[in-house]
């Protein structure tokens, strides 16, 4: 018997194999101590037989096999080039890697000349688990499926929390129980998509935010994936994650992406924590810090660009405290409009007959950076580029269009060229710290490849522009995944800048992302996206919270509604440095109208906690609200922050309507803070210091 363990100070994970075959999970959960007998854990691993079925127990292995008889998904679905079902047996072949925090294993099918790789590293500093397959053939095969190594759900953790969602409305949550079968979620948009985040979280009956058992998971892709959650009628589960089914090519050499897998002993928070602090530590490449505030322009003008109307918006933005102007789609080609140019990566001579240069000196002479919107992958059929070349587009000519447009074949070396010397001809000719990358359809096509090229696309870019941060957007958060993080440092979540629509979609979000990548800007009076009218102060807060930046007109704000947004913004800006690398815990309330998390320092000195209450509460006093993830022993000096903005119809004696509260962790946790009363759509913004 092999026998590996992987471990921190959190959790343990092992693997055991016998006769050499593929090895099998046999723990994962809390961590064990280094004197635990491996080989006896794995036999107290091994199930029982009974009636009705095979005389042995098929193994559930991290790439769990037909051919042994295992009769639920299995790890690999691949014919020859004949259209002959290739059913693997591996048997073990090398072990490369083999360490506390590394192992990596080769195992080997003759009868089918196939090598299977399998990596696993624990990161000792965040505590998750990167796992990751790869498969080699000594013929070309036809591949249908390969996941990334499964992992067994345990019967205790009965519950999943999915990811969906749909445009303006990103990461809404749905718990299921699992159940006898296999629940399969595939997503063949060729992207991330709004509605299939590849990520999923298996829980307990009773696991909150900070308390309960959970194991979180997600798949590192932007090309879509298909996750199966499986109960065999023998009672035991798995969990596989991959590309979309049928997404790869024939060939040779095939990868998943990677899996991130984490443990969590203390409820959701300690999930969303390792994701968060893996995502800024060992994803997200060289963040510009301090992270600056934004002024994106595309609510102010849309289309409509005037020169000197962005430079007064530009003045105005600055004085609001913004640090970096974003001008968004409208400055190419002859786009006035979503009809046409998109391919075009030529500055519009209509509207800036000199070129960015103006715009640029003027942005620049505000002490702000400039940044600039690309919708790379995308054409419309009304541009020079689709005249020219009607054979650079990605599926039938007669497909469908998604918001008036095609996408481009980058899987063509001629169009990834194309792309990449258009775009960097546009980077070296202006002073351009940032872009805004967009991509505003699905795919008609379903082809890894694609994703593939988009990754390569992207890191030239990188190399050769070291200074340009780029942003994800994807009509908002439907490209979101570790595998396009790992080459741009900012995401735009959701097209929607409505307050409201903001707090579920960031509470959320934060299971997997941290603040300093996720944007999160003030928008419009009036919400384009929601027809919503909000106070300037719940707009203001709730773009505080994430990377703050603005996305209306400035020329719309009255006199008092500047005052506060600059006020709010210099609050971020004073707290900024230790807030974009805090931890983001979620709180447990009682009141379903109230959505509240507290930022925790990562000395743990600190925290704001922000309490939105998003419609009326059914009881008349506001309950209690509990705090987490604070030392218990350890004594806070707690303050109300914007308690100027306490109503008239709050008449009683709360305390922190008036003082500062000097109180105990043990207390803030166990008991919590009373908050004054407030009208729904508003916002507490609590400030603890540690003594």
């Amino acid at each position: 018997m092999q026998t590996w363990h992987l471990r921190d100070r959190r959790q343990s994970f092992v693997l055991a194999s016998t006769d050499d075959a593929l090895p099998i999970i046999v723990y994962w959960g809390a961590s064990l101590g280094l004197g635990e007998d491996l080989e006896e854990l794995a036999s107290a691993h091994q199930g029982d037989v009974t009636g009705g079925m095979l005389d042995v127990l098929p193994p559930l292995s991290v790439s769990p096999e037909s051919a042994s008889g295992f009769a639920g998904q299995p790890g690999i679905e691949a014919r020859t080039s004949e259209g002959l079902q290739v059913l693997p047996q591996f048997r073990f072949q090398n072990e490369v890697t083999s360490t506390a925090s590394d192992l990596q294993i080769l195992y080997r099918d003759d009868a089918n000349g196939l090598t299977l790789k399998l990596a696993f590293h624990l990161n000792e500093q965040t505590s998750v688990i990167t796992a990751h397959s790869e498969l080699e053939s000594d013929e070309d095969i036809a591949l249908n499926w390969l996941a990334a190594p499964a992992f067994p759900c345990s019967a205790r953790t009965d519950h999943m929390l999915e990811f969906s969602g749909r445009w303006c409305s990103e990461f809404q949550t749905e718990k299921l129980r699992f159940a006898t079968g296999a629940r399969e979620r595939t997503n063949r948009t060729g992207r991330t998509d709004h509605t299939h985040f590849p990520g999923l979280i298996v829980l307990e009956e009773g696991t909150q935010n900070s308390s309960g058992e959970a194991f979180g998971f997600h798949y590192g892709w932007s090309g879509g994936h298909t996750m199966v959650a499986e109960e065999l009628a023998d009672g035991r589960r798995q969990l596989q994650f991959g590309h979309a089914k049928g997404t790869q090519s024939k060939g040779r050499n095939f990868s998943s992406a990677p899996l991130y897998a984490t443990f969590s002993a203390n409820g959701l928070n300690q999930i969303a924590v390792a994701f968060q602090q893996h995502a800024r530590k060992w994803i997200v490449p060289n963040t510009k810090l301090p992270r600056p505030v934004h002024y994106n322009c595309w609510e102010a003008v849309y289309f409509d660009h005037d020169i000197n109307e962005l430079k007064d918006i530009a003045s105005r933005a600055a004085a609001l405290g913004a640090e970096r102007f974003v001008l968004d789609d409208g400055w190419f080609g002859k786009r006035d409009d979503d009809t046409s140019s998109l391919g075009d990566w030529q500055i519009d001579p209509r509207k800036y007959p000199d070129g960015l240069t103006p715009l640029v000196a003027h942005v620049r002479s505000l002490d702000m950076e400039f940044g600039l919107w690309f919708e790379p992958e995308m054409v419309n059929a009304n541009s020079d580029l689709f005249r020219k070349h009607p054979d650079w587009i990605l599926g039938p000519a007669d497909q469908p269009r998604g918001r008036q447009q095609l996408v481009l074949d980058i899987r063509k070396k001629e169009v990834e060229d194309h792309l990449y010397n258009g775009i960097s001809e546009i980077l070296g000719a202006n002073e351009i710290s940032y872009v805004k990358w967009d991509h505003n359809r699905v795919l008609p096509i379903a082809d890894a490849a694609q994703t593939d090229a988009v990754y390569r696309l992207f890191d030239r870019l990188c190399e050769a522009f070291p200074q340009v941060e780029f942003e994800s957007c994807a009509s908002g958060g439907g490209r979101i995944d570790f595998g396009i993080l790992r080459r741009t440092q900012r995401v735009w979540l959701s097209d929607s800048n409505d307050a409201i629509e903001r707090q579920k979609i960031q509470h959320n979000a934060a299971l997997f992302l941290p603040a300093s990548i996720t944007g999160s800007h003030v928008g419009p009076h009036r919400c384009h996206t929601s027809g919503r009218t909000l106070d300037i102060r719940l707009r203001a807060w709730t773009a505080a919270q994430r990377h703050m930046g603005f996305e209306l007109d400035p020329r719309e704000l009255t006199e008092e509604e500047a005052g506060i947004l600059a006020e709010t913004t210099n609050w971020w800006k004073d707290n900024r440095d230790w807030m974009m690398n805090a931890d983001i815990l979620r709180l447990d309330t009682s009141d379903p109208a109230e959505i509240a998390e507290l930022h925790r320092s990562a000395s743990r000195d600190r925290f704001v906690v922000f309490s939105a209450l998003l419609s009326p509460s059914d009881q008349i006093v506001p309950h209690p609200l509990r705090l987490t993830g604070l030392d218990a022993d350890v004594r806070y000096c707690v303050s109300l922050k914007n308690r100027a903005d306490v109503a008239v119809l709050s008449r009683g004696d709360c305390a922190l309507k008036t003082v500062d509260l000097t109180l105990s962790g043990q207390y803030l946790m166990q008991h919590g803070l009373n908050l004054p009363w407030r009208f729904p759509e508003s916002m507490w913004v609590v400030e603890g210091q540690r003594l």
